[in-house]
């Protein structure tokens, strides 16, 4: 028998961080041990409010804990205007029938990882800010950590800038200090999450799928990250690595963030070892995915949730 994998997610939902929510926590290869919240898409206020929303929908005894309201250094600015003011347009849910924990973020995470019988794999789909603040505050953790895998960044084009993706853009400060760490790490930016789109005949199919369906059928729908054959939902290629690292294809590289200037937030892979020596790696960054395959596996999960 299989164990299921032990993973922290920290996130900034948001409606692709609400359809990985929908998918983690309802996958039998995973044992979702935390939900910790960010600023990001919206307010961390929101964001846990989300969290809650979701647990609340699949009824889920999943602790959530609040983290960071804003980035290290920089102003917090959020993308309301791709996912709506509340965060979650779309679906009409239910107030929350729990509450966070009274432990803030970073804590929360320490506490699990110091109590966990074997090394957590964090997945982070937001600004990087609680990770970089738990790296900096108890780096006694850091054997505690399996690894991260990490939506953000892109070795080729931005979302945000040229060339920065938002997650990274949010927060480059906390990217670099996560990035410096040492952990292992896999990179899903959008050299991936641009491939995989949801296309418009995915979306309709939700419908058929019973209330987790519709529910995220009606959040896909308000979602103002279009693109030509769909939409990206960025946040649900972290659980598809993470349940099947095979269906992405990955290349190693030497990854550095950039803090300031005009290309603040890129990620930069120093492919010609310029900066770097010629074994230094310190990241697995996804390259490819068969998108056609992506939408078939994300239909199967929406049909597996409890109806």
């Amino acid at each position: 028998m299989i164990m299921a994998k032990p993973i922290i997610l920290d996130m900034d939902p948001g409606i692709d961080d609400a359809a990985a929510i929908a998918v983690a926590v309802n996958h039998p290869d995973l044992d979702v041990k935390l939900i910790t919240t960010v600023a990001g898409n919206v307010s961390v206020e929101k964001t846990t409010l989300n969290a809650l929303k979701l647990l609340t929908f699949f009824d889920k005894a999943i602790p959530v804990a609040q983290g960071a309201k804003a980035p290290l250094k920089r102003p917090f600015e959020d993308a309301a205007y791709i996912h709506g003011e509340s965060g979650m347009p779309g679906y009409d849910f239910d107030q929350p029938n729990r509450q966070a924990m009274s432990t803030n973020a970073v804590e929360a995470i320490h506490h699990v990882l110091q109590q966990a019988d074997e090394p957590i794999t964090i997945i982070g789909t937001g600004a990087y800010t609680n990770l970089a603040q738990l790296l900096t505050k108890h780096p006694e953790d850091k054997p505690q950590i399996k690894g991260f895998i990490l939506m953000g960044g892109s070795i080729s084009a931005g979302n945000v800038s040229s060339v920065a993706e938002f997650n990274v853009f949010t927060d480059p400060d906390a990217a670099k200090i996560v990035f410096d760490s040492g952990l292992p790490i896999t990179m899903i930016g959008l050299d991936v999450t641009l491939k995989a789109l949801i296309t418009p005949e995915t979306t309709q199919a939700l419908l058929e799928l019973g209330r987790p369906g519709k529910m995220l059928h009606g959040l896909i729908t308000a979602y103002g990250d279009v693109h030509t054959g769909g939409k990206p939902m960025h946040d649900v290629n972290t659980i598809l690595y993470a349940v099947n690292p095979n269906l992405i294809k990955t290349t190693p590289a030497a990854i550095d963030v950039v803090t300031d200037g005009p290309a603040i937030g890129a990620t930069v892979s120093d492919f010609q070892h310029r900066w770097h020596p010629t074994d230094f790696y310190n990241a697995n960054v996804g390259i490819d995915i068969d998108a056609a395959n992506f939408n078939t596996w994300f239909l199967e999960q929406v049909s597996l949730m409890p109806h």
